[in-house]
């Protein structure tokens, strides 16, 4: 009885490694949850969520430490995080503002809600796809940003399918707020890293034949790196 009870506990069971995905996803989520603490900081915190996501896809056990490889992304992409998040979070209010002005006012005015609508759509997928390629690459700002259009467009089934796993849980929370407390109990403890991890799983396909192919190839950032100029040559390659 005990050697059964010993083999399903080991750490290479199925039930052993099923238990050590979740002890990771609860870590990483939890840092997460504490790094957003402060609201301006939840850029490089989302970015670094999705960072021990992909390090865990990566590994070749699927073990890593979530604590270490959190605290280390959110070190190193803190000042682009932040930017990136401040910058999309005052874009964002800018635009729900501006379509709020314009469905009250009524006549012309009222029709440019609807562009400003669809800009609003683009900046969310933007935001969901830049802070995973902040997290996969480094580079800068303005390289990044087109990395996040030309992942996003690369594949619009995907991207709705990446979009909506962002977006739903949020209008479930939205609109059942009877079930808020468990909603809140989700999100501090898996829920964020559930996202993360899935859109990981699917993200991580893309960037494969852009990332080093082997773990020890990487810069001591300790994030995938590839050169921007074999990234630019796959955009040129698709538009031939």
């Amino acid at each position: 009885m005990g050697g059964v009870i010993g083999g399903l506990l080991d750490n290479d069971s199925a039930f052993g490694k099923i238990m050590t995905r979740c002890g990771i996803l609860i870590g990483a989520n939890v840092m997460f949850v504490i790094f957003s603490i402060p609201v301006v900081t939840i850029g490089p915190a989302w970015t670094a969520l999705h960072f021990v996501m992909m390090k865990t896809l990566q590994s070749e056990d699927g073990v890593v430490n979530p604590f270490a490889e959190f605290w280390r992304s959110f070190r190193r992409n803190f000042r682009q995080g932040i930017l990136a998040w401040l910058l999309i979070g005052g874009l964002a209010v800018f635009i729900r503002m501006d379509v709020w002005i314009c469905g009250n006012a009524g006549g012309t005015l009222e029709v440019l809600k609807y562009p400003l609508s669809a800009l609003g759509i683009f900046l969310v997928i933007f935001a969901v796809y830049f802070f995973p390629v902040l997290a996969a690459f480094e580079d800068t700002l303005p390289h990044l940003a087109r990395n996040a259009v030309f992942f996003a467009a690369r594949r619009p089934l995907k991207m709705l399918l990446i979009v909506l796993l962002h977006i739903v849980p949020v209008g479930i929370v939205y609109l059942d707020t009877r079930m808020n407390p468990l909603y809140a109990f989700l999100g501090a403890t898996c829920a964020f890293a559930g996202i993360a991890m899935a859109s990981s799983s699917l993200l991580m396909k893309d960037f494969a034949g852009f990332l080093p192919a082997k773990e020890g190839d990487r810069k001591e950032r300790g994030a995938p790196v590839q050169s921007q100029k074999e990234i630019l040559r796959e955009i040129k390659r698709l538009g031939q």
